[in-house]
């Protein structure tokens, strides 16, 4: 808590990017608007042309953010409501676009004034120091900001407020005004990158693998080709799910367990989570480079369908759960072309019906949740709680499909001859009739609460049933 600062005939001056809010408005208006249309990076390469306040004002109106939704800065707040309540002034005065300040201070009631970016004006730095000294007079006033950018503002300022600020930052401030007072030591980012980067999801990276264990290819060549593949589908596949999450800003915001990511939470900040997209992908690019311009080529496809996703595939109903089917099986694919396998049609008729069920899977998990909170309809989605019977169906459909499918290739001449005791496989079709039928039961029961595949690992039942089919398939192998 800061120090007791007298509010007599001073006003409380208050940043909003990175000090009300733990964000960027500019940032959160350019997500909510790339999630509403592909036109947003012209009309903002429009809005930049004609200065940075047009820029604001144009992504402003183009994707209107949820204020109610921001993840605002506890303590920040209470030192608002503490400078109110002992009869003091407050005033919102930022960077951000004069409408949605205007916005800000309506949602959260504290404030006697707002003061943002107007035409002509981008309400920063030194401008905004300007206005202040204007306004309320040097020393009138104390300010509560978080960037070098306020250094001009602290300058003028009768008392120093900062947030989060580093060390370093920290004696920077107490040069041009010694009486500061410090709110929250800055947060280390390493922890919510990496949590934003889903390394867990990177478990679905192992189907690169598929390939080597369906032909029995275990040389160090090709397990060195898929090791490198799946770490080019892990830094792309992460800078996949970090655009999906900031296109999502507003969504996940809203919803009762997904508005404790990183990025939702403000814990890791959007502008760097946007920095860490490209650099992600820059990286996979990289290593799958190394594989070759086939297996490159397979990456940019498998990146660009995960683009469209986010952008407006997963609003479409059906067409979200062929394009994430598409997206494990392509794995799978690329898999085959990294170390050169030539893949089965039934290995990829398999894969195709297999996941298609695991995604339908995972819509039916979003639709039980919905229904169990009293909800109709999926923000975002294409989907109504009243889809919940066929979205079952599909599942349970396609997954004995796989099945079907699979029972149809033990009969085939190439397992005769690749497998010594190919008998032995058929208990791997009795294990995936189980284990779908209990994943399908478990989400109807409102007990997933992750992706499908991810739960796997998590659910003793499911490592119990992949053991086996281990043991057979080996056992197939060896005896």
């Amino acid at each position: 808590m800061m120090r007791d600062i007298s509010t007599a005939d001073r006003v409380l001056a208050v940043d909003l990017d990175g000090t009300l809010i733990r964000g960027d408005m500019l940032y959160e208006c350019l997500w909510c608007a790339m999630a509403q249309t592909w036109r947003t990076p012209f009309v903002a390469a429009q809005g930049l042309a004609a200065g940075k306040p047009a820029l604001k004002r144009a992504l402003a109106d183009l994707g209107p953010v949820d204020v109610a939704s921001l993840p605002y800065d506890t303590q920040v707040v209470d030192q608002v409501k503490a400078w109110r309540e002992a009869g003091g002034r407050t005033a919102l005065i930022t960077a951000t676009d004069h409408q949605l300040a205007l916005a800000v201070a309506a949602h959260l009631g504290l404030f006697d004034e707002v003061q943002g970016t107007t035409q002509g004006c981008n309400l920063k730095g030194d401008a905004k120091a300007a206005l202040l000294i204007d306004r309320y007079g040097a020393d009138g006033f104390v300010y509560i900001g978080d960037a070098r950018a306020d250094l001009p503002c602290w300058a003028g300022a009768s008392a120093a407020i900062t947030v989060g600020a580093s060390p370093k930052f920290r004696a920077e401030v107490a040069e041009v005004n010694a009486d500061v007072t410090h709110l929250s030591a800055p947060q280390s980012l390493i922890g919510p990158v990496i949590k934003a980067m889903r390394p867990h999801q990177w478990l679905k990276n192992l189907l690169v693998f598929v390939p080597i264990l369906a032909n029995q290819s275990f040389t160090w060549a090709a397990l060195m080709q898929g090791l490198m593949g799946f770490v080019a589908f892990g830094l792309v596949a992460s800078a996949g799910y970090l655009l999906n999450d900031l296109l999502d800003l507003g969504p996940d915001r809203a919803h009762d367990r997904k508005r404790f990511r990183p990025l939702a939470s403000g814990l890791l900040p959007v502008p760097v989570g946007t920095a860490l997209v490209p650099m992600l992908l820059a990286a996979g690019l990289l290593v799958s480079a190394l594989l070759g311009w086939g297996f490159a080529a397979v990456i940019v496809v498998y990146f660009f369908m995960t683009m469209a996703y986010s952008l407006f595939l997963k609003r479409k109903a059906i067409i979200d759960i062929c394009v994430l089917a598409g997206l494990y099986t392509l794995r799978i694919i690329a898999g085959g072309v990294a170390t050169g396998i030539e893949l089965s049609i039934w290995l990829l008729a398999f894969s195709l019906f297999f996941f298609f069920s695991l995604a339908t899977v995972k819509r039916q998990a979003e639709l039980v949740h919905l229904k169990d909170r009293g909800l109709s309809a999926a923000a975002g989605r294409g989907y109504a709680v009243e889809d919940l019977p066929l979205t079952m169906q599909m599942a349970l459909t396609s997954g004995f499909v796989s099945v079907l499918v699979m029972a149809l290739y033990l009969n085939t001449p190439e397992v005769q001859a690749k497998y010594s005791t190919p008998s032995l496989l058929w208990g791997v079709n009795v294990l995936l009739l189980y284990w779908i039928s209990r994943v399908v039961l478990t989400t109807h029961r409102g007990g997933m609460d992750d992706d499908p595949l991810v739960y796997a690992v998590t659910d003793r039942a499911s490592l119990v049933v992949f053991a086996l089919i281990v043991a057979l398939g080996a056992g197939a192998i060896l005896l």
